[in-house]
């Protein structure tokens, strides 16, 4: 990772706190963000195993605002995808064990912790029964943080 990279792209690259997750086989994380002020950019890359990564565009002023980029990491493949702040981030494992390394611009906050539910903005995951954590399958079909944030 270069300073300069970041900088000729626009990219806040100063990372404040770094984390991996492991997961295992058939298991679906996301779509998570911190909402402000503890909204921050990721850097993420997969160490081992395999994924198909998704972001969704959750900043209402952007012209991509409700889309969403799916790509294929493993730690076969060096490669690593940025997601901005205001992108929920999420990912099904397709080898396990999958080991994520996550490098964020902002530092984890229970309290501004949020997202969207997995199967609730017409991506077609490539399972139909995945393994969700009781937290991820809680999260909002149609999160009022979103229109609370289109209005402003």
């Amino acid at each position: 990772m270069q300073s300069s990279v970041f900088n000729e792209l626009g990219l806040d690259h100063h990372f404040t706190e770094s984390f991996y997750t492991r997961s295992g086989p058939n298991v679906l994380r996301g779509m998570h963000l911190q909402l402000a002020p503890a909204d921050g950019a990721k850097l993420i890359y997969c160490l081992e195993g395999a994924i198909l990564d998704l972001a969704l565009d959750l900043r209402p002023k952007s012209p991509s605002f409700g889309t969403y980029c799916a790509f294929e990491l493993s730690g076969e493949t060096p490669a690593a995808v940025y997601i901005p702040q205001g992108v929920a981030h999420g990912f099904y494992v397709r080898n396990a064990p999958a080991l994520m390394m996550y490098h964020v611009s902002s530092e984890y906050n229970a309290q501004l912790d949020s997202g969207v539910h997995w199967n609730s903005f017409g991506f077609k995951w490539p399972c139909l029964e995945p393994l969700i954590s009781p937290r991820d399958e809680s999260l909002p079909l149609s999160p009022s943080f979103l229109t609370q944030r289109a209005a402003t």
